[in-house]
């Protein structure tokens, strides 16, 4: 089994802070208000040649009148139950409180190792609350700060027995060959859902508030043969209705991960179309050279006859031409319908991404081509296009070489894209053609 690690505890103790700390990366939100994190964050640490998996969890509440309660309590247990070692975090300059009391009854009935992390630590007389904590009858409190590093050195070495030796193992994120995807979209369009339905298990919290989900949630898929990272990210409105801190987070988080991803699942709300916030953002997915498939959930709520799908993907193509190279699938997290071919055609969608075509392949189709339709005279400058061939980027991307590659016109650019689409695929991906001189 692997070594994994829970941070757990009330609201607003550093839980996501230390997580930041001991993964070496910003990942987790971090914000002075109550509940910031609510789902599981996953990452990975390493220290003296032991390697282990941290779960950042969100605050433990009980008996507020919070929407969230109840399902940040559920991903609390979650996470419990799937730790090796328990990380009980409590705040030095808050002092022992009831929920801590509270809280420290519920970790008893797990039955696990915990330490007990007194986290706030940065001056002599918060260190000097630390001792009140032995009431909780947990064990020795552990005086960190997690914002300056201070004394997790010491709380790392009290977890290594813990922890199996194990020499540099390989997780599936750090795999370059595993693809990226990432489901985006606006905010209560059913992507929580959707990641839900697909592992089969309540990994992120589901709401009706829009705004539920806030940081970006990466999960190893392995199953099926089908090995990928799936992230899961906060619904991104714009730029004039982002209203606080946090959602602002959230969005930059959002948008991050779609610079990591390989695809990106773009997902809108069958009832209410496409609107300008969803062109947007598969705007700047095409921007960054992404792979994209066209999720259209909740279509069970769309009341249909022989011909809607159809008409439905026309008018969704008529939305966003020039760009009508995207795959559309229709589903609904709610009936589990279409959730796996939606993950196969993303499958296929970054197998055309990363595909090569060789040389005397396409020079074979497409030098006849440029023979039978000239690229226009400008200037009275005759073009004369001699060869083509792939080259490198982040995207399929092919050099045509000409004379005068300057005069090339944007439309014959676009109809040399059309026929590459037409004899080689390429469908959900963005083509790039360019031309130099021969």
């Amino acid at each position: 089994m692997a070594n994994v690690v829970a941070i757990v505890g009330r609201s607003n103790v550093g839980k996501s802070t230390l997580f930041n700390r001991l993964i070496e990366e910003r990942k987790a939100i971090m914000d002075g208000s109550i509940n910031t994190t609510r789902d599981r964050h996953y990452g990975y640490a390493q220290w003296s040649n032991r390697y282990f998996t941290v779960i950042d969890t969100g605050g433990y509440i009980h008996g507020t009148n919070d929407i969230f309660e109840e399902g940040i309590r559920e991903q609390i247990q979650l996470a419990l139950n799937e730790a090796n070692v328990v990380l009980f975090m409590v705040d030095c300059k808050d002092g022992l409180t009831d929920l801590d009391k509270e809280f420290a009854n519920v970790l008893r009935k797990v039955n696990k190792p915990i330490l007990l992390v007194a986290n706030k630590s940065e001056s002599l007389t918060t260190t000097m609350v630390a001792p009140s904590f032995y009431a909780l009858g947990i064990g020795d409190p552990f005086p960190i700060a997690a914002i300056n590093g201070s004394g997790t050195g010491e709380l790392l070495d009290a977890l290594l027995p813990y922890l199996k030796e194990e020499i540099a193992t390989e997780h599936i994120q750090q795999s370059p060959e595993v693809p990226r995807i990432t489901i985006l979209g606006r905010p209560n369009v059913g992507k929580s859902s959707f990641l839900n339905t697909l592992l089969d298990e309540k990994r992120s919290m589901v709401s009706s508030v829009a705004g539920t989900t806030r940081d970006a949630v990466d999960i190893a898929y392995n199953r099926y043969n089908k090995k990928f990272i799936l992230t899961d990210t906060a619904g991104i409105r714009k730029k004039s209705k982002v209203q606080d801190a946090i959602e602002f987070y959230s969005v930059l988080r959002a948008v991050k991960a779609m610079q990591d991803a390989d695809i990106c699942l773009i997902m809108i709300d069958a009832q209410y179309g496409i609107e300008a916030q969803d062109i947007s953002l598969i705007s700047l997915a095409q921007r960054y050279k992404k792979g994209m498939v066209l999720i259209v959930n909740k279509w069970d709520l769309i009341d249909k006859d022989t011909m809607t799908a159809n008409n439905y993907r026309k008018h969704l193509l008529r939305k966003l031409a020039p760009l009508d190279y995207l795959p559309i699938m229709f589903v609904s997290t709610l009936k589990k319908q279409r959730i796996y071919q939606t993950i196969e055609k993303s499958i296929a969608v970054y197998q055309n991404k990363i595909k090569k075509i060789s040389t005397s392949d396409l020079n074979k189709i497409m030098l006849p081509i440029v023979a039978n339709t000239h690229p226009p005279a400008v200037k009275g400058k005759h073009i004369k296009i001699k060869y083509c061939t792939q080259v490198t980027g982040n995207a399929p991307t092919f050099a045509f070489f000409c004379n005068h590659p300057q005069y090339i016109q944007p439309n014959y650019k676009s109809y040399l894209e059309n026929q590459l689409r037409i004899h080689f695929g390429f469908e959900g991906v963005p083509i790039q053609v360019v031309f130099k001189k021969k």
